[in-house]
């Protein structure tokens, strides 16, 4: 099957967020087609022109953008003089209501990748009137209980890396405490090579334990991209995910009942390292209407072939639903 043929938007823009942010938004494929707007991951990563391919573009109007301090939203991330308080899964979760109105869509299909799937499962349970269905991979709910897997029990099975992350924390950190938090301590020094260190030890920590493909490691070789990234990832992972209380076993688990009515597609791959915790399942059994795909010797990447196939083979059923006026 594999994803559709490269396309070019139709439709792009600004549109000003507030808070002196201003959200990179693009359309593709048919502007009378069905809405699904395409939630990449990170956070901090970016939409690529990959993401526009997961959709019929005969069928969907399709909507990217890049969440705020990312990609071609402004201000970025990697200056040091952005706020990053006003970067958060609330704020994020309102650009999208903003972007949705801006573009006149009722209901739209939201689909979402690693991060983008914390995103798109929030945004569902807290505005489930705006969601059509959902189709998510690389699945992850944000708890701390996930933070902590992709830190200090991984570190157990990629000892040496996670031995190079350890050696740029300052000697007083709390080893068995939340890392990334003390990582993005080091992000917001006032001193550019301390942040350029730390920078490029969370992207070399991410190399190892989440394994990419050439065009997603290369990306960190960018140093804005890489300050970015590491400056937006920690910043979430440091913080709850700002899911709020009750997050150590999972804000949007606990909730996963509020998905109830919206159909949706987990496409996970079996070598996935956050399937150590069963996180993907559990969502699965807790959420009525939902469906789980397993694709065999697939990681965490949307862009392996027998995922792309899960993925798109979803995009497909559900352009035959009806997603409502738009």
């Amino acid at each position: 099957m594999g994803l559709y043929p490269e396309i070019e938007p139709y439709d792009q823009g600004m549109l000003d967020v507030g808070d002196g942010n201003r959200l990179y938004w693009e359309t593709c494929g048919n502007p009378l087609g069905k809405p699904a707007v395409m939630l990449h991951g990170g956070p901090g990563s970016g939409c690529t022109p990959g993401h526009r391919r997961y959709c019929d573009p005969a069928a969907y109007r399709i909507v990217l953008l890049d969440q705020r301090g990312c990609g071609r939203s402004t201000p970025h991330a990697s200056a040091y003089d952005t706020d990053m308080s006003v970067n958060t899964t609330d704020h994020l979760i309102a650009d999208l209501e903003l972007l949705r109105g801006h573009l006149g869509i009722e209901r739209w299909l939201v689909w979402g990748a690693s991060w983008g799937s914390v995103l798109a499962l929030r945004y569902a349970q807290t505005h489930p009137a705006a969601v059509s269905e959902l189709v998510l991979t690389g699945v992850a709910t944000g708890s701390n209980a996930e933070v902590t897997l992709l830190t200090h029990r991984l570190g157990r099975i990629f000892p040496e890396a996670f031995g190079h992350l350890l050696a740029e924390l300052p000697e007083d950190t709390d080893r068995a405490g939340n890392l990334a938090a003390a990582c993005n301590r080091l992000i917001e020094s006032p001193d550019p090579s301390v942040r350029e260190r730390a920078a490029r030890a969370w992207t070399d920590w991410e190399t190892a334990m989440i394994p990419a493909p050439p065009r997603s490691v290369a990306r960190y070789e960018d140093p804005a991209f890489r300050m970015g990234f590491a400056r937006t990832v920690t910043h979430y992972f440091g913080n709850d995910h700002f899911l709020g209380p009750g997050n150590d076993e999972g804000v949007v688990l606990r909730d996963a009942h509020l998905l109830g009515g919206i159909p949706g597609t987990l496409v996970q791959g079996s070598l996935d390292f956050g399937n150590l915790l069963g996180t993907v399942w559990r969502l699965n059994q807790a959420w009525p209407g939902s469906e789980l795909v397993v694709v065999d010797q697939a990681g965490h990447d949307a862009g392996a072939p027998g995922v792309v196939d899960a993925l798109v083979a979803a995009t497909d059923r559900y352009a035959r639903l009806e997603a409502g006026p738009r």
